[in-house]
C-alpha cells in the first residue's frame, strides 16, 4: 500500500517481502526454530523441470478420464485467470481481452505439459504480490521469471529454513490491499443479490479455495439469471395526468389508472421458460382489477387489456402460443387484447403464426400506449352513444 500512496517509496513495498524472507530464514537457522514447532519449507530440489514430452500418451484405458479432468480443470483455470485479470483491470483502469487470455493460458499449458509444469493460470496470490510491489508493465513478469529460474538453479538450498508462516503473511498482506470496502457498500446499496454473490465468492475464496469460491459465485449468478428469465419483470402502467406518458403505477405517485383499461408491460424475452408464469400473472391482474372495481362500486367496467411489448426483444413459438392463448382467455371474459409496439423479430413471428390476422387488425395493434388509449377511448364513447 505504501507504493500506491507514495510512489517514490515503491522500493519499500518491493523489498519488504524479500527482507522478511531473509530475516526470518536467518532467525530460524540461528535458533534452530524448526525443532520447536516452526513449520519450514524443508529441503528443496535444485534445477529446472525436466522435459516430459516423452511421457505424453494419447491412448490407454484412462484417456477418457484424463480428457474429462482436463476439460474441467481448463474451465476452472480459465475462469480464475479471467476473474483475477478483471479484478486488477478494475483497479488499474484497463481492459481485459478474454480471447487473448484464453490463447495465452492455452499456450502456456501446452508448453508446460512438455516441461513437467502444473496447470498454469492467472495466479491470484502472485498477481496480488506483483500489484502491491508497484509493477506496471509486463517486464515485471520477465524479471520474475528470470529470478525464479536463477533461484531454482542456484538458491534453492538457502530456502530450506524459510518458515511457511512468513510466506503466508506475504500473500495475506498483498491480498488485504485489494479489499475495497466502499465498493462493497456501493454494491449493497445498488443490488442486494449482487452483494450476496460477492460475499459468497469472498468467503469461498478465503475459507475454501479460489476455485470453489469462483464456482459458488458463478453458480449463484446462473441461478439469478435463471430466476430473471423464468420470472420476468412485469408491471402495471398508468397515465401521468396532462401528458401522453405512461409509467409504472408503483414508481410514480402522480400516475393514475385509465378507466376501462388494464395496461401491462413485459420487460423480458417471452419464451418457454416464462409463458406459464406470465399467463397466470396477467390472469390474476385481470381478476384483481375486476374485484377491486366491484368492491369500490365503480361501474366504468374493464374493456381492454393493453400489452406493451416495446421491451420484448425476442419471442419463440411458446411465446407466440402464449399470446394466442391469452387472447382467447381475455375474450372469454368479454374483453379485448391489444398489443403495443412489438419489435421486429416479435412482429415477424406473429405475422407468420397469426393465420387469422387477429393481431394484425388496426384496432388490435398500436405503436404507443397513448395512441392505443386515445383510439380505443373514442371507440368506447361511440359504442356508449349508440347504446343510448
Amino acid at each position: 500500500m505504501q507504493s500506491m500512496r507514495k510512489p517514490k517509496l515503491f522500493w519499500v513495498s518491493a523489498g519488504a517481502p524479500l527482507a522478511s524472507v531473509i530475516i526470518s530464514t536467518l532467525l530460524v537457522f540461528a535458533f534452530k526454530a524448526q525443532h520447536h514447532g516452526i513449520s519450514v519449507i524443508g529441503k528443496l530440489q535444485e534445477g529446472l523441470n525436466p522435459p516430459s514430452w516423452n511421457m505424453l500418451h494419447f491412448h490407454g484405458s484412462h484417456l477418457g478420464l484424463v480428457m474429462k479432468t482436463g476439460l474441467v480443470t481448463g474451465i476452472i483455470s480459465l475462469t480464475e485467470g479471467i476473474a483475477v485479470g478483471r479484478t486488477f483491470a478494475a483497479l488499474k483502469n484497463y481492459q481485459v481481452d478474454g480471447n487473448k487470455e484464453m490463447i495465452a493460458i492455452g499456450l502456456m499449458n501446452i508448453v508446460g505439459s512438455s516441461t513437467s509444469c502444473y496447470v498454469t493460470t492467472g495466479a491470484f496470490s502472485r498477481s496480488a504480490v506483483n500489484h502491491n510491489a508497484g509493477a506496471k508493465t509486463a517486464v515485471s513478469n520477465v524479471i520474475m521469471a528470470v529470478t525464479v529460474m536463477v533461484t531454482l538453479l542456484f538458491l534453492m538450498p538457502l530456502f530450506q529454513y524459510t518458515p511457511n508462516v512468513v510466506l503466508g503473511a506475504i500473500i495475506v498482506t498483498a491480498v488485504v490491499g485489494l479489499i475495497d470496502l466502499p465498493a462493497a457498500y456501493h454494491i449493497w446499496k445498488v443490488d442486494k443479490f449482487d452483494f450476496l454473490v460477492m460475499l459468497c465468492a469472498f468467503l469461498g475464496v478465503i475459507f475454501i479455495s479460489v476455485q470453489y469460491g469462483l464456482a459458488i459465485a458463478v453458480g449463484i449468478s446462473i441461478f439469478k439469471v435463471l430466476l430473471q428469465i423464468t420470472r420476468p419483470k412485469t408491471m402495471m402502467l398508468g397515465n401521468i395526468p396532462g401528458t401522453d406518458i405512461y409509467r409504472n403505477l408503483h414508481h410514480y405517485k402522480e400516475v393514475v389508472r385509465v378507466p376501462g383499461f388494464l395496461i401491462l408491460s413485459i420487460e423480458a424475452p417471452i419464451n418457454f421458460t416464462n409463458t406459464t408464469y406470465l399467463k397466470e400473472r396477467i390472469s390474476r391482474w385481470i381478476e384483481d382489477y375486476v374485484t377491486e372495481e366491484e368492491e369500490t362500486k365503480k361501474h366504468s367496467g374493464l374493456h381492454f387489456v393493453i400489452l406493451d411489448l416495446s421491451a420484448v426483444n425476442a419471442i419463440d413459438t411458446s411465446g407466440v402460443s402464449f399470446l394466442k392463448d391469452l387472447r382467447m382467455v381475455v375474450e372469454k371474459k368479454g374483453l379485448e387484447l391489444v398489443l403495443v409496439n412489438p419489435l421486429g423479430e416479435v412482429m415477424e413471428k406473429l405475422q407468420r403464426a397469426d393465420e387469422s390476422l387477429e393481431f394484425m387488425r388496426s384496432d388490435a395493434l398500436f405503436l404507443t400506449v397513448g395512441e392505443a388509449v386515445t383510439t380505443l377511448t373514442s371507440t368506447i364513447k361511440g359504442q356508449s352513444s349508440n347504446n343510448v
